[in-house]
């Protein structure tokens, strides 16, 4: 009770136009803000961002208090959208924060508040829907996050126009705005296919339908832009060339990027998966190519951008790494990380998944008709023919020998932190998700891969292994690329050493190749137990 009466008092001293809206216990009365609190509401939020906790605990405690007053969301909106204001950039971001959370806790009416009313509501959709081209993109992430919250609970029966106004607003704004619309948009569908429900469901189906193509056209428009404005770029002796024309080409790139991924969004959400409905997914066949076409045409200038353009170069690592496909990459492109790593995960999935492999089993005996699943199998069996041409066994052998030559073996930058902290090392090694390194990763997809393809690549494994333990004898002890390669070639046996056992007798590889000490220990072993023979 203390406090309360020392934060009243302070908000007394510090704001005594707001003071006259409390009452003796320091709860608000329920009156609406109207337009002649925005100049006290502005105040509270400037002295909220204050580094004085004097000026700042009272400012934050008056903004509490406003919280659940009507009209509130209502000045914080006119607050972020005033024209004057736009220099204000911090108060306006503090201002958005507040509105979002308050749309979180009093947009649903809830027992112990009244909330928003009705015709407040519908103020704040109209406000929000005319305020789409906001300068500072994080007060515009945050209003698209905070429409996108409201679009949940009230699309489409409280807001059916939501989409048509925004569509609307598309065919005369400028890339700025269309870009701002397209980060609202795509907030929304995220939000959107979120719902489990059938009607949720049905709702985003019908918007996929509607939305799809126009944003299929407008990515497919912007590609052209972009690529041509790259090209331009790349032609340019001084990063400063084109400056003017710079930022439009950067806003284009992101709201390209926008456009991508609600594109995915709505073709894995709005469409129903060929596994269930045993046909094709139209937009999947009309969009993979395309989209791993363009993908392609970026990577020229991975390493153009690096130094001139970074924030371009930038873009190209985060496009490429949404979509990939198997390429020959060029040499600076090989230090593209995150693309080797997207590219392994897209090949371990394609050879994982169940639905693509041919199915071994026949059908019953005087069965009428083509049944559901018959047409599964019969889908399975194309679909492995496919990838049975885009996988021949001359590029499994290849990838299989890439993965252990250059991927298996320890880097000098592994070795370096190997050699400052061990521990670390190993455990780092150990518990990594393995989509996130490059090692594990490669790791993940050469066992998946072992196991599709063990007879064809059972003697390449066996036959690297010979090799690496002829290039590099017991008695070496330096680092050498001999030592290195024979380190990879080890690890990969004993990732598939169960199915390699068919190829390969440890019992006299151990006796050829290990020093005799471990042959000792290993002959120790074996007495107590015959499988940790297999097991080391």
């Amino acid at each position: 009770m203390l406090i309360d009466i020392e934060w009243s008092f302070a908000i007394e001293l510090c704001f005594p136009a707001f003071s006259r809206s409390l009452d003796c216990s320091g709860s608000p009365f329920l009156m609406a803000l109207s337009e002649s609190d925005l100049p006290a509401i502005y105040s509270f939020l400037t002295n909220s961002l204050s580094g004085d906790e004097s000026v700042r605990k009272p400012a934050e405690a008056a903004l509490a208090q406003c919280e659940a007053r009507p009209g509130f969301c209502s000045c914080l909106m006119e607050i972020i959208s005033a024209k004057d204001l736009a220099p204000q950039v911090d108060v306006r971001l503090m201002a958005s924060v507040y509105f979002k959370n308050s749309i979180n806790r009093y947009w649903r009416r809830r027992r112990d508040s009244l909330g928003i009313s009705n015709e407040e509501k519908v103020h704040l959709r109209q406000k929000l829907l005319s305020h789409l081209r906001e300068e500072n993109y994080q007060i515009a992430l945050t209003l698209a996050v905070l429409i996108s919250k409201i679009a949940r609970i009230d699309y489409p029966t409280e807001w059916p126009d939501l989409f048509s106004v925004l569509a609307q607003h598309l065919q005369s704004a400028d890339v700025l705005a269309s870009h701002r619309i397209f980060l609202i948009l795509f907030r929304t569908l995220k939000e959107l296919s979120t719902k489990r429900l059938i009607d949720g469901q049905r709702t985003f189906a019908q918007i996929s339908s509607h939305f799809f193509d126009f944003s299929w056209r407008l990515w497919q428009c912007d590609i052209q832009t972009i690529l041509h404005g790259f090209s331009t770029l790349a032609q340019s002796f001084s990063s400063n060339a084109l400056e003017q024309h710079q930022e439009e080409l950067y806003l284009v790139c992101e709201r390209w990027l926008l456009c991508l991924k609600i594109i995915r969004q709505l073709i894995i959400s709005g469409f129903p998966s060929d596994a269930k409905s045993v046909q094709e997914v139209g937009p999947v066949k009309e969009v993979s190519p395309v989209i791993l076409n363009a993908i392609q045409s970026f990577l020229p200038y991975y390493s153009t951008f690096q130094k001139a353009h970074t924030k371009f170069w930038d873009f190209i690592k985060r496009a490429c790494t949404k979509l990939m496909k198997i390429t020959d990459p060029e040499p600076d492109v090989l230090s593209f990380e995150q693309f080797l790593i997207q590219c392994m995960v897209m090949v371990k999935s394609v050879l994982e998944c169940k639905e693509y492999k041919r199915s071994l089993t026949g059908r019953v005996m005087e069965e009428n008709g083509v049944t559901l699943e018959q047409m599964k199998k019969n889908i399975s069996n194309a679909v492995n023919g496919v990838l049975t041409s885009l996988m021949p066994s001359d590029r499994i052998l290849l990838l299989c020998n890439m993965l252990i030559r250059r991927y298996f073996v320890l880097t000098p930058n592994d070795l370096e932190e190997w050699y400052q902290n061990p521990e670390s090392f190993h455990h780092e090694q150990d518990m990594v998700q393995w989509t996130e390194k490059l090692r594990p990763c490669a790791e993940a997809l050469y066992i998946v891969l072992f196991h599709n393809h063990s007879e064809l690549l059972g003697p390449l494994v066996v036959s690297i292994l010979q090799e690496a333990m002829n290039g590099c004898p017991t008695s070496v002890t330096e680092i050498t690329p001999g030592l290195l390669l024979k380190d990879a070639a080890y690890g990969a046996a004993a990732y598939v050493y169960y199915e390699l056992s068919n190829y390969l007798t440890f019992n006299d590889w151990s006796v050829h190749s290990l020093p005799p000490i471990y042959l000792v220990n290993l002959s120790y072993l074996s007495k107590l137990d015959p499988m940790n023979c297999c097991s080391i």
